[in-house]
């Protein structure tokens, strides 16, 4: 029977924490794996934004660590869908290039090396559009005079926990350079 090493990603923190991101590449990898009689010996899964790091391992410690125990089994890492490993041509042409072997679920067993590249390009695409998108309705919603950013708390208990951890922080600081002092003298 052969062997493979699974690898899932979702893009954020909230989508890891909800999980359901997850466990659908999970099922996805899952079937495909029992359809082509195919074992999995590892799962690796990670929250990182591919858009920044789609082209350096640094940043994505669980998609290196597949890689390497995909080379060490002689395994192809297997993931469900190929904007999960990367929505980038460039990361995807290098793998090819450098003979990682590698399965997407989505695309099936016998996918030829350049329906991969059309594929990648359209999943680096559909990140530019996803980018576009998020700008626009970022753009409308300042043009209706929403606030962005993260939301403070403008209450008179904020401003006084504020005040007081601030006083705290002073005493302490008073307090040291008290203790710095005496032991001088």
């Amino acid at each position: 029977m052969k062997t493979a090493v699974a690898y899932t990603r979702v893009s954020t923190a909230e989508q890891g924490r909800s999980g359901l991101g997850l466990e659908a590449q999970r099922a996805a990898i899952e079937a495909f794996a029992a359809r082509e009689q195919i074992t999995i010996s590892a799962w690796f899964s990670e929250c990182q934004s591919g858009k920044r790091v789609s082209d350096t391992l640094a940043e994505r410690p669980q998609l290196r660590a597949a890689l390497e125990a995909s080379q060490e089994a002689g395994a192809p890492v297997l993931v469900s869908k190929l904007d999960r490993l990367s929505r980038d041509v460039h990361f995807i042409s290098g793998l090819m290039a450098h003979k990682v072997p590698f399965l997407v679920a989505e695309l099936g067993a016998d996918v030829d090396p350049f329906m991969l590249h059309l594929f990648a390009a359209l999943a680096e695409k559909e990140r530019a559009l996803i980018s576009q998108r998020t700008k626009a309705a970022l753009a409308a919603l300042k043009a209706r005079g929403v606030k962005l950013g993260p939301k403070r708390a403008n209450t008179s208990a904020a401003h006084e926990a504020t005040r007081l951890r601030w006083a705290a922080h002073r005493a302490r600081i008073a307090a040291s350079l008290d203790t710095e002092t005496r032991s001088y003298a």
